[in-house]
């Protein structure tokens, strides 16, 4: 903010509506304005003000500029970490978000691993799409709740550190949020781009790397939408001085094979152990490239993926893993044996109905059907419960006899797996012909240096 509160101007609420519903550009001036002027104590702007803004905004868009004033007001809002003492570049990666996406488990300990340092503040699932702090949560004593000096702490001492957004980060964001989520303004790739990367640019980093979903199991199913979405956030964070780069990635089926909050923290450990399915170990090497190359610990990303492979390899990734977990609090026992995490008694499969070849998976159904089970949440009030999932054995151009499981559901009683198992029968679509093209798992790259 500017050290003249800009509260002290003669602006006027209802002219800064009009001007954004008929079209006009707001300065930076009149958006930190508005920002402050909701989010400041007493709040001089209403609610209903601040909605009626937010909706012009949603019908009549806004330019990079007006977008990059946003995402700067919103940034300083509230408190801006400073990790200028830790000795080495500081990298994250943030996801739009997906059914099945965990990678951030995995790259938070490899990169660290290899000498870069990762300050990961997460988010909670919410609708089809899970949520890292849950996954984490799922861990017996894991503490997402850390205090800017326990966040400093653990990340001084093992490179990484995962927490939730605390009260002081973005304060803006929580206000505007709950406003959008309850008037239809959730959706505008303005106001998306300025909440993520309020957030994102609060954690003090020098480089961030977008996972920018795109498919069934996304939030933008079309790719043309997640490229504007991506090239929005990409430059937002070039004008804030950040290095960054955004990469299309396909959501059209779930990432790995594991669907659930316990379930995919026992996948993740697989990978740092260097197994799990090739397309979630896959991507986890294509993302920990790009925070290598962004972080100068690789002079390119080719030399960056290889760099990944070894530190997996080498077993130094998943003891990173097990370091931060004891940090945050967690029972290290159930990380040395997965098997001891929260797991449903009770399995239910789903047969295919014919045999043939999996066409396609519509994978939004898969993250409702584990919403249902209790696995992931509606509203941001609800509870979640981190044993319940779905295990997914058929996936995309595989071929499958009649009776076949498709997937497996965990859940605690038949009752309670027959809604989620109606959604995930319907979800699958089997032909006799394999698919005739395959989606490979990143679409396209949006970085303008050489790598």
């Amino acid at each position: 903010m500017s050290q003249l509160s800009v509260s002290q101007s003669t602006f006027r609420v209802i002219d800064l509506i009009r001007k954004k519903r008929d079209g006009g550009a707001l300065s930076a001036t009149e958006i930190e304005y508005l920002i402050e002027g909701c989010t400041k104590d007493g709040g001089s702007i209403p609610d209903y003000q601040m909605a009626a803004w937010l909706m012009a905004v949603v019908l009549r868009g806004m330019t990079r500029g007006e977008t990059a004033a946003l995402t700067q007001a919103m940034l300083h809002s509230g408190e801006v970490l400073d990790l200028s003492f830790l000795p080495a570049k500081k990298v994250d990666k943030h996801s739009t978000g997906g059914v099945g996406d965990k990678t951030s488990l995995v790259l938070a300990p490899l990169v660290a691993a290899g000498g870069l340092f990762v300050p990961m503040i997460s988010g909670r699932g919410l609708g089809h799409t899970g949520g890292t702090l849950d996954k984490l949560e799922s861990i017996p004593g894991f503490r997402v709740g850390l205090t800017v000096p326990e966040f400093h702490r653990v990340l001084k001492a093992c490179g990484c550190c995962m927490i939730g957004q605390t009260e002081k980060v973005a304060p803006a964001d929580r206000k505007l949020y709950a406003l959008r989520d309850v008037t239809g303004t959730v959706e505008s790739p303005y106001l998306i781009c300025a909440s993520i990367m309020s957030k994102k640019l609060a954690e003090g980093t020098d480089a961030l790397v977008l996972d920018v979903k795109t498919g069934s199991g996304a939030f933008m199913k079309k790719e043309e939408d997640a490229v504007f979405l991506a090239e929005l956030m990409v430059e937002t964070g070039e004008r804030m001085g950040k290095q960054m780069v955004a990469l299309i990635t396909d959501m059209n089926q779930p990432l790995g094979c594991m669907v659930g909050n316990a379930l995919e923290v026992r996948e993740c450990i697989d990978v740092l152990h260097g197994g799990g399915p090739e397309d979630l170990r896959d991507l986890c090497h294509d993302l920990a490239a790009w925070m290598f190359f962004l972080g100068g610990a690789s002079k390119t990303v080719a030399d960056g993926k290889r760099l990944s492979e070894q530190i997996i390899a080498s077993g130094q990734a998943f003891e990173r893993f097990r370091h931060m977990v004891e940090l945050q609090g967690g029972d290290i026992s159930v990380i040395d044996d997965p098997t001891r995490l929260p797991s449903a008694d009770h399995r239910v499969d789903v047969p295919s109905p014919q045999a043939g070849y999996v066409t396609s998976i519509l994978c939004e159904q898969v993250g409702t059907a584990c919403v249902i089970l209790g696995g992931g949440r509606e509203r941001k009030e609800d509870s979640v419960d981190p044993a319940v999932g779905i295990v997914v054995y058929k996936k995309t151009g595989d071929k499958v006899s009649v009776g076949e499981p498709l997937c497996t559901i965990h859940c605690h009683s038949d009752a309670q797996a027959a809604r989620a198992k109606t959604l995930l029968e319907e979800s699958y679509q089997i032909a006799a012909a394999p698919p005739a093209h395959k989606s490979s798992l990143v679409h396209r790259v949006i970085y303008k240096g050489e790598h």
